[in-house]
């Protein structure tokens, strides 16, 4: 059933369309093209063109131009607008004309990282020209890793890996840092707060070892739609930025609909559940097999929704696998398996937390579901581009919880469709991140007087450093004397590295479905506790702290469970204290 006749039937259902608060329609737009610069290897482009790629979009040829003139360059476009090709292009070109060049690709996730090695791979493979294409990240065989220094041409990681495992043993790396050419930083707006003023002190500390190699590499960032990409880059980057946002690539049009759930409780504000709300569009768009991705706001949230369509396919006759789940805590052969299915379109739908929100190639859908307001415009606009990419039809509905800000958004659409998407801030001198990562660049390479690391504190921070015993002056250059791997330390999203395993009992064989972050688990998977799996059940009947593992089997049951946590603030130390406030003249 093609998107305009079930968009028809929406429109004739009263009872449903009186509850659409809002109905846009975002028309197609043609691509802009041009043609392959002169610059380009013409073995490049004749692959390119085997792949059906005869032309840049505009967006590609202006930030292509920038990067030959040795520009650092953000490129902000939708959702496959072809942001990939900005980089690759010229990393892959840079390597075909010296065999020496090399590049760092920084992806923010794993899965993230595999999907876009992916792509890079057949390009390579194509050339055949003994590019090495290596990923190097926690799960890289030790065997693999020497040949991968040695032989990489283009290495892709992520910052945590370049933070532990790769800049404290630039030793290793010596002919790599050495002729480094490219720092790929993708999806750069994911980089916001304490994750963002982490991944900008590593930048600094990467920089600095590329400078102590003698290399300067260009710097290629790629984002979603924020009020600041350049801003942003710049300020984790710490070098100036040009910005290119001439979209060129063709859209499909959309139909963005708002959607806020019947009253049932007028004197307590209560609307319909939400969820089943959501569970009852996605049947109705799953009778007529268009392929629907639904995001929801929680884990919780992900798996009742999924087994409610389950149970909706069940009773309907059909296979209940063609709707799955996806969330952080899926094994990566499960993840890896269900982006399969929905690219081969196999999978009809898929309910997420926001892991679907970033670029892994999922193949092209034709609704979005998002089971209420993601918290920013920006990631709205994002989820809502998972569908409908490039060229066919599409559509787009938020359904409003009863919450405040989901009643506010829904209810005020202009507010939405007007304004522009949030920024991202970050602080890189933030006392407490720039004092550990200046013990890490101080165990990388001792500094010198007068040296520049991006900031104005460095001296002061080196000061107290030595004052603690961590570090050592000698000669205007301080050194490294602590015992500790500084590297360890730190965490840059801020988060437990310790996952628990989840552990399958069912029929006494033990089989690992799935892993919880350490600070969940009080939460989620406490004893007697109902732990969702892909929307069916488990009873979680032992917890072993010491060893990370929750003990789980398979039951049926009709209910789940949902931890109930209080927040209490307490005043501790008064550190200062003014007048109060006269409201009358605030």
């Amino acid at each position: 059933m093609p998107v305009e006749k079930i968009l028809n039937e929406l429109k004739k259902y009263n009872k449903l369309s009186s509850h659409f608060t809002d109905w846009r329609h975002i028309p197609a737009k043609s691509g802009i093209y041009e043609e392959f610069p002169e610059w380009i290897e013409d073995r490049l482009i004749r692959i390119l063109k085997e792949k059906g790629i005869s032309k840049l979009y505009s967006h590609q040829a202006s930030a292509l131009e920038f990067i030959r003139n040795r520009k650092n360059v953000v490129i902000v476009t939708p959702t496959a607008s072809g942001k990939t090709l900005c980089y690759n292009l010229p990393v892959l070109d840079s390597i075909l004309k010296d065999e020496n060049s090399r590049a760092i690709y920084l992806f923010p996730t794993k899965a993230l990282s595999q999907d876009q090695l992916t792509e890079l791979y057949q390009l390579v493979s194509a050339l055949d020209e003994g590019i090495k294409t290596y990923t190097y990240d926690g799960d890289t065989p030790s065997s693999a890793r020497q040949a991968i220094r040695k032989k990489g041409h283009i290495v892709v990681t992520n910052p945590d890996m370049l933070h532990l495992g790769i800049l404290p043993h630039h030793t290793k790396w010596m002919d790599f840092f050495g002729n480094l050419k490219y720092v790929v930083i993708d999806e750069i707006h994911i980089y916001r707060g304490v994750f963002g003023s982490h991944l900008a002190n590593v930048i600094r500390r990467l920089k600095r070892i590329c400078r102590f190699y003698g290399s300067s590499p260009q710097f290629i960032c790629c984002s979603a739609t924020i009020a600041n990409p350049r801003e942003l880059s710049q300020k984790i980057v710490g070098e100036e930025f040009v910005l290119v946002d001439n979209n060129g690539a063709p859209q499909g049009e959309k139909h963005f609909l708002f959607y806020n759930p019947p009253v049932i409780n007028k004197e307590l504000g209560i609307r319909k559940s939400l969820i089943k709300e959501v569970a009852r569009f996605v049947a109705y768009f799953l009778n007529y097999d268009i392929q629907t991705i639904i995001f929801a706001r929680s884990r919780l949230t992900t798996e009742v929704l999924t087994s409610y369509l389950k149970d909706f396919l069940a009773k309907t006759g059909r296979h209940k696998d063609i709707v799955r789940g996806y969330r952080g805590g899926y094994l990566p052969n499960l993840r890896r398996e269900i982006e399969k299915g929905l690219k081969d379109g196999e999978i009809k739908g898929v309910v997420s937390t926001n892991a679907l929100e970033l670029g892994i190639d999922i193949g092209q859908l034709d609704a979005c579901f998002m089971a209420g307001y993601p918290g920013t415009i920006s990631s709205t606009w994002q989820q809502a581009g998972r569908a409908g990419r490039r060229s066919n039809s599409s559509i787009a509905i938020l359904v409003a919880s009863s919450n405040p800000l989901d009643q506010f958004v829904i209810n005020h659409p202009d507010y939405f469709f007007g304004e522009s998407p949030e920024s991202a801030v970050i602080d890189p001198d933030n006392l407490s991140i720039l004092v550990s990562h200046i013990r890490c660049a101080s165990f990388e390479l001792p500094f010198e007087e007068g040296e520049d690391f991006g900031t104005k504190k460095l001296r002061d921070v080196l000061e107290y450093l030595e004052k603690e015993g961590v570090l050592h002056c000698v000669e205007k250059k301080w050194y490294w004397m602590s015992e500790v791997y500084p590297s360890e330390e730190i965490s840059l999203r801020s988060a437990s590295v310790d996952n628990f395993v989840i552990i399958d009992t069912t029929d006494q064989q033990e089989q690992v479905i799935g892993e919880m972050d350490k600070a969940s688990v009080p939460t989620l998977i406490y004893e007697g506790a109902i732990y969702l799996h892909e929307g069916e059940q488990y009873a979680i009947h032992k917890l072993d702290y010491q060893n990370q593992k929750a003990y789980a089997e398979r039951v049926k049951v009709n209910y789940y469970t949902d931890a109930q946590d209080e927040t209490n603030i307490k005043v501790l130390d008064v550190f200062e204290k003014g007048e109060e406030l006269n409201m009358e003249h605030a």
